[in-house]
């Protein structure tokens, strides 16, 4: 792959616009370049969360994972960016469905609301579940006038679905105690 980008300042968004994937320029305000945002967000927690399970040392095989999902959401990201393009699939859907499934049948049902927190990696794996969830309201409101992929959106919704049940798995591998809703 050749340099991509040679000078990191461009003074091209100076007066509040940026540049599309496709040559285009839009305020950047506009809700395209939110949901973009929010996808990069994201992926920054993703990061954080894999370093907190090398940290860990545990759950190797679930890091992979969230590596492989990092790239995707840094795909959507870029699909967002180029209206009408495409790189999320339905099979990239699929394959987070059947980890979620794997993961969930080894943990028991769920029998309260659970709280971010008993540990800084749990909270990591809640924060970022947050952080996509949010990514698919900008993406949902994206929608509403511009048309989208709908596998991108899927892939969101399935993604803070799966660190749900990340944070469950990873709370009884590690052997530390969900925080329960208590009510008042």
């Amino acid at each position: 792959m050749g340099k991509r980008l040679s000078k990191i300042y461009t003074k091209t968004g100076d007066k509040g616009e940026t540049g599309l994937g496709d040559g285009s320029r839009i305020p950047k305000d506009h809700i395209r370049v939110q949901a973009m945002g929010s996808c990069d967000e994201l992926n920054s927690h993703l990061g954080l969360l894999i370093e907190e399970l090398k940290e860990a040392g545990a759950l190797m095989e679930l890091m992979v994972f969230l590596e492989k999902s990092q790239h995707r959401i840094f795909d959507l990201g870029g699909e967002i960016s180029i209206p009408g393009y495409k790189i999320i699939k339905d099979e990239h859907v699929t394959q987070l469905e059947n980890y979620l499934d794997e993961l969930n049948e080894n943990i028991p049902p769920l029998e309260n609301f659970i709280m971010p927190g008993g540990s800084k990696l749990l909270a990591t794996i809640h924060l970022a579940r947050s952080v996509a969830r949010r990514a698919e309201r900008d993406l949902v409101s994206l929608s509403v006038d511009h048309k989208i992929n709908e596998a991108g959106l899927r892939y969101l919704n399935r993604l803070s679905d799966f660190l749900f049940v990340v944070a469950r798995f990873a709370a009884k591998e590690t052997n530390i105690p969900e925080v329960l809703w208590q009510q008042s």
